[in-house]
């Protein structure tokens, strides 16, 4: 049975999610705030949230961002009573999945439940024209039935955890949970704890134990996203876990045997990494068994109007408006552009596109997100374009640098070490 976790901090609304979610046939949590909301998530499976905007403390909006950086593919169902164009533009910016408007009957939220349980499964189907993609899929689907370890890289956005859970879902593991860390997300100080789990006083504020993400993936697989964000320390540590296959919780002297299918993704080059000893290369090794890499989407042309399509799609109809198509400028347009955030910038611009479009074909007019600005006179070096985008980029994100990050295309690690460069730290509050 499906686990969906409600999280909204009036009672009543509650009880009332509560009771119309159970009577669809799904298992419920509920939690009172965001904050609450996200330890659930920590310590248990669930295949859909359904969340209030406005709560006290953490808002829905920082919530949504919150879940995105714990999973990127877990659908988030937005309930609000303030649902004019901009704020659904503003929840699906910040990852949210779909939105329904207060008042709404039992029979539109099943429609919006079940819609989007369908979608968080054919994701892991990944759609291709691309030759070269093909070819990766027809491995990927032949490696899926060892429990060799998998190392995908790729730029942000081309899809690595889409394929990691294709990978989970055509093994013999499909059945058991696929759980995801992200390793650039999770403070380095935290991560250990995160990963290992602990006992209770094995510190500061544990004050009850902890299972670890390594046990809550036994029997099935474990993502380790963005490894190369891993510190050095740490990694010696995963290593013992990959030879000896069991974990040692924090302030535990009795070891955990774990029976887990290891998957890693990176956008980063490891074999460089290691030259420059930022990484270990007998981890590299032992991660790389099958290493599995996925072109960037300005390679794959012939997948640029095929997934457009794919999202226009989706989007018309979760949105209920009608789109017929895209003019053929607005294709040329679409495969003129660089796509640095790749697949999931494909699929944001598309969103915003169907969202905010008027007509009943989208327009080139639709898919720019910002006006022309003047052309700059002044000749400047790349060094002062790149300090002035990453100045940019974190004031748009809040000064979040996981985002901003993301954004770029670079590393949290890269970004921190641009910001020391450039002593950027105190002009981007």
């Amino acid at each position: 049975m499906d686990r969906i976790l409600i999280v909204d901090d009036d009672i009543h609304m509650q009880k009332a999610l509560r009771e119309a979610v159970s009577r669809c046939g799904y298992s419920v949590d509920l939690a009172g705030d965001a904050l609450s909301g996200l330890a659930l998530l920590k310590e248990k499976e669930f295949s859909l949230v359904i969340t209030d905007m406005k709560m006290p403390g953490m808002d829905g909006v920082e919530f949504i961002r919150q879940i995105r950086l714990w999973s990127s593919t877990i659908p988030v169902l937005v309930i609000t009573g303030f649902g004019t164009v901009e704020n659904a533009v503003e929840c699906m910016r910040c990852g949210a999945s779909d939105y329904l408007m207060k008042p709404f009957s039992i029979e539109g939220l099943r429609t919006s439940i079940e819609r989007l349980l369908r979608g968080a499964v054919s994701k892991g189907d990944l759609l291709t024209e691309d030759p070269g993609m093909k070819e990766l899929l027809r491995l990927a689907r032949e490696v899926a039935s060892s429990d060799s370890t998998v190392l995908i890289t790729g730029e942000s956005g081309t899809g690595k955890e889409l394929l990691a859970r294709f990978i989970h879902n055509n093994s013999q593991r499909a059945g058991r949970r696929f759980v995801a860390v992200n390793c650039a997300a999770i403070p380095e100080n935290l991560l250990e704890a995160e990963l290992f789990g602990y006992e209770k006083g094995a510190f500061t504020g544990a004050n009850e134990k902890k299972a670890g993400r390594f046990e809550l993936a036994h029997g099935g697989t474990l993502l380790l996203d963005e490894i190369g964000e891993m510190a050095m320390p740490l990694q010696a540590k995963l290593l013992r876990v990959l030879q000896e296959k069991e974990i040692d919780r924090i302030g535990s002297r009795r070891p955990i045997t774990v029976d887990i299918r290891v998957i890693a993704t990176t956008n980063r080059d490891l074999a460089k990494e290691v030259e420059k000893g930022n990484f270990r290369e007998d981890l590299y090794y032992r991660l790389s068994v099958i290493p599995l890499a996925i072109p960037p989407l300005r390679e794959r042309p012939a997948d640029i109007p095929l997934l457009a399509e794919h999202f226009l799609n989706r989007y018309a109809s979760r949105y209920r408006k009608r789109v017929a198509g895209f003019t053929e400028e607005a294709l040329h347009y679409l495969q003129s552009l660089y796509w640095r955030g790749n697949v999931r910038e494909l699929d944001n611009l598309i969103q915003r596109a169907v969202l905010l479009g008027k007509g009943e074909y989208i327009e080139v007019g639709d898919l720019k997100t910002e006006k022309c600005q003047r052309s700059d006179t002044v000749i400047k070096t790349i060094r002062e374009m790149e300090k002035e985008l990453i100045i940019r980029t974190l004031r748009m994100t809040g000064g979040n640098r996981t985002r901003a990050a993301e954004s770029l295309g670079i590393s949290v690690r890269t970004l921190r070490n641009k910001l020391n460069e450039y002593r950027l730290e105190t002009q981007v509050a």
